[in-house]
């Protein structure tokens, strides 16, 4: 386990390459993008179509926890999805995960109050964190495990440096690693013992490529929950998501949503309240994710990069480059601008080990794909 300081912030790297490509497209190049973790299809038809109809009419604030109708709609996919009956009132709309992560940390923790979170792990977690002034604590996971996270290293990091609070991802970014049912019970135990609140990121749920995925509300009512449109709605620019609180934290985290962010996008939200009810789309596409999976796991082994698991779900892979570097900066640097391929260096999400590793999405198109893995043997040449 690492602790950071709060002078520690850096750049989010994935954005800045993806700044270096656009860059570079603007100069005629051609770029294959699996930088950044955006699908390369647009929302549903209906969903854009709906969007179109209300765009003539003022388009207003909403309550600051969301429209009803929305909420309504999340409250429906808990039933059908998880089983669980979930108040539409614990339900808080917001401007994507970010703002939800935001609103998470000042709604159940203490100024100063520390965080832990996996290594690796979302860049934004250890910036957010550091940026509002909170401490870290950072739990490593290992491709010998699977990069699963588990209740002994909970406890384990927790003897060593107590902590207020566990952010984890399941699926998870980079890794693609998901635990199943039994694996995020004994993590939802071990918080409970040891008095941690547990925070879900759940923006990858419905990407997993094992079975259904399993919300933590199916173990507890004591977790906050964070999902997203971004990534299984196919809906990232269009900045909406959602959380669901406790019922002693949910008026906390309305106040806070009243000030800092009044509300979620109008036009979002009624982009999502349509896309919850087109899930066969959304499958569509995980399954054009899954044979970009496939193709690009295949493609980097033969390259020789060090990949001995294809991940549970999310898109990506995240795979060992020591056999051509060890600085995975300048191995994402040089391959961008040589052979144009916009891939994120291990750096952004370890900074302790990151430099053996880089980050490729394959949420985009198959052509994508299979331009990048020529590219590459081009450039490993």
């Amino acid at each position: 386990m690492t602790d950071l300081a709060p002078d520690a912030l850096m750049p989010f790297l994935a954005m800045d390459i993806l700044k270096r490509a656009r860059a570079l497209e603007a100069q005629g190049r051609s770029i294959c993008h699996l930088e950044v973790g955006e699908p390369g299809q647009p929302p549903a038809p209906r969903v854009l179509e709906a969007v179109a109809k209300a765009l003539p009419e003022p388009q207003g604030y909403t309550n600051a926890k969301g429209t009803t109708e929305l909420r309504e709609g999340l409250a429906r996919y808990y039933q059908d999805q998880h089983g669980v009956s979930v108040d539409p009132e614990l339900i808080l709309a917001t401007m994507g995960s970010s703002a939800g992560f935001i609103l998470a940390f000042h709604t159940a923790f203490k100024p100063g109050a520390r965080i832990a979170i996996t290594r690796p792990g979302y860049p934004a977690y250890v910036n957010t964190l550091l940026g509002l002034g909170f401490a870290i604590s950072e739990i490593p996971v290992s491709a010998a495990n699977g990069w699963h996270l588990t209740g002994a290293d909970i406890a384990q990091a927790h003897a060593r440096q107590p902590f207020d609070g566990l952010l984890f991802a399941s699926p998870a970014n980079p890794t693609g690693a998901s635990v199943d049912r039994a694996g995020l019970a004994d993590i939802v135990a071990t918080c409970a013992r040891l008095g941690i609140t547990f925070i879900s990121d759940e923006i990858y749920h419905g990407l997993d490529y094992r079975g259904p995925s399993v919300s933590a509300l199916e173990l507890t009512r004591d977790a906050i929950v964070i999902n997203s449109f971004s990534k299984y709605y196919c809906m990232t620019g269009w900045r909406i998501g959602w959380m669901v609180l406790p019922e002693a934290m949910i008026r906390r985290a309305e106040i806070l949503q009243q000030n800092l962010f009044i509300s979620a996008p109008t036009l979002s939200q009624i982009a999502a309240t349509v896309a919850l009810s087109e899930r066969d789309y959304s499958e569509e596409q995980k399954a054009s994710y899954a044979q970009n999976r496939a193709l690009l796991t295949q493609g980097l082994r033969e390259l020789g990069f060090d990949l001995p698991s294809a991940g549970d779900g999310a898109f990506y892979a995240y795979a060992g480059i020591s056999s051509f570097s060890n600085d995975s900066l300048a191995f994402c640097e040089s391959l961008l601008e040589t052979a144009g391929v916009a891939a994120t260096p291990g750096l952004d999400f370890d900074r302790s080990n990151g430099n053996g590793f880089v980050r490729f999405s394959y949420a985009g198109t198959m052509s994508t794909i299979e331009s990048a893995l020529e590219r590459l043997r081009g450039f490993l040449r």
